[in-house]
């Protein structure tokens, strides 16, 4: 099988996919934005052609550079693992008749508000939404729903560009924030309180063959505006416990409605007060490399699993579920530039049997915002067969291990 895979270079984690294509006996053409001397030796040894263009979100220069692979050689798929490639490749997927992921369910997984009108047609529940390209449909929308309410980019990704608004003033605040006054598409939603988590998939021809179920401790947007949070990713290896039983309901009829066939998939939900509410979903990966932690906790190489369903529609192993998994953020105490670490040989050595993999910046390295997510600074990769002595032991190094900044 030919695949055209695109971008394999940037972010770094990228070229696990060519190297697991190259692995289950795929033919393999990048398409990227990096020059080819950029490239290392191993990942070049994965591909067999490479083209560099400006953007690969260009519609145009990638539908040309797919036309001119397609002219020396017959292509099975195009695939890509970026939110942001994933409408121009879709569009070049249809133009080119490659089969794959289409231009209806790339669009329905990438904006906002026309992704939660489909999936409440169907009879799925999700938070009230619209769309909105003006302060006054924002304002209108709020005299409907109701405080609080979340602004966000109508093809956003995780909490980036997120708004929250509990009043008049902050509602005004986040118009601003988001560029709503000066017509940039976004999407407005009522805030659903509850516990945050995810349910993460690999599915061929619809149906699922590889699933995850995740936890965030505090929830995203939380995590991402308190410093001191040290917050979490939890990955359960109690997949068949009876209350995960909706989850997985629910987000194999999201599959469904959206039409959603051989591809990862990263759907995230609240649990509250209200029930359980389907927030939305990526027909992607997840991002900050979960599937490390997937792979490190189930004993199995998921990116090689993805490639098998791609290229030959069948799973190679099944996940273990000997291990639950997580992932611990560190922020420095302050912006600036990190000076020194404190607790670190401490957890080490309580914990060598239970760390995946660190992270820990050289001091004298300029500090990332707490805006900038779980990998912006130093964090921890762990897995343990209880579930919950592994919270413990997140919860433990999160409240002795310290960044010292200044």
């Amino acid at each position: 099988m030919h695949v055209v895979f695109v971008e394999p270079a940037f972010p770094t984690n990228q070229r696990e996919f060519p190297r697991a294509l190259h692995a289950v006996g795929a033919r393999v053409t990048g398409i990227g934005e990096r020059p080819p001397e950029y490239l290392d030796r191993e990942l070049k040894g994965w591909l067999d052609d490479y083209i560099q263009l400006q953007s690969v979100c260009h519609e145009e220069s990638l539908e040309a550079a797919v036309r001119s692979v397609q002219e020396k050689s017959w292509v099975d798929r195009i695939e890509s693992t970026v939110e942001a490639h994933t409408m121009p490749v879709a569009r070049v997927r249809e133009t080119c008749e490659i089969p794959g992921t289409s231009v209806r369910t790339a669009f329905l997984c990438r904006d906002k508000p026309a992704m939660k009108e489909a999936l409440r047609e169907a009879g799925i529940p999700c938070a009230q939404s619209t769309g909105a390209s003006s302060a006054e449909e924002v304002r209108d929308f709020v005299a409907d729903v109701g405080y609080p309410v979340i602004l966000k980019p109508r093809d956003g990704a995780g909490a980036a560009g997120t708004y929250r608004a509990e009043n008049a003033d902050e509602l005004e605040e986040a118009i601003r924030a988001a560029k709503t006054d000066r017509g940039m598409p976004t999407a407005v939603e009522e805030f659903i309180e509850g516990h945050e988590g995810f349910f993460d998939t690999i599915t061929i021809d619809g149906e699922i063959v590889h699933e995850f179920i995740s936890h965030y401790y505090p929830g995203v947007l939380e995590a991402m505006r308190m410093r001191w949070i040290s917050p979490q990713i939890a990955v359960t290896n109690r997949n068949d416990a009876e209350h995960y039983d909706e989850i997985r309901e629910m987000c194999k009829k999201v599959i469904d409605t959206l039409g959603i066939e051989t591809s990862a998939t990263h759907m995230e939900w609240f649990f509250g007060p209200k029930g359980l509410k389907f927030s939305e979903i990526g027909c992607r990966p997840p991002g900050v490399m979960v599937w490390d932690i997937y792979s490190a906790a189930n004993e199995i190489d998921l990116y090689e699993e993805w490639a098998n369903a791609i290229v030959h529609g069948r799973p190679g192993a099944q996940a273990s579920r000997n291990f639950a998994g997580g992932m611990l953020a560190l922020r420095p105490s302050q912006d600036g530039t990190i000076v020194r670490y404190e607790g670190v040989e401490a957890m080490e050595r309580e914990f060598k049997d239970a760390i995946i993999d660190t992270h820990f910046p050289r001091p004298g390295t300029a500090t990332q915002g707490v805006e900038g997510g779980y990998m912006a600074n130093a964090w921890i990769r762990l897995r343990h067969p209880d579930f919950d002595e592994l919270r413990r032991i997140m919860d433990h190094i999160g409240g002795t291990v310290k960044v010292i900044a200044q």
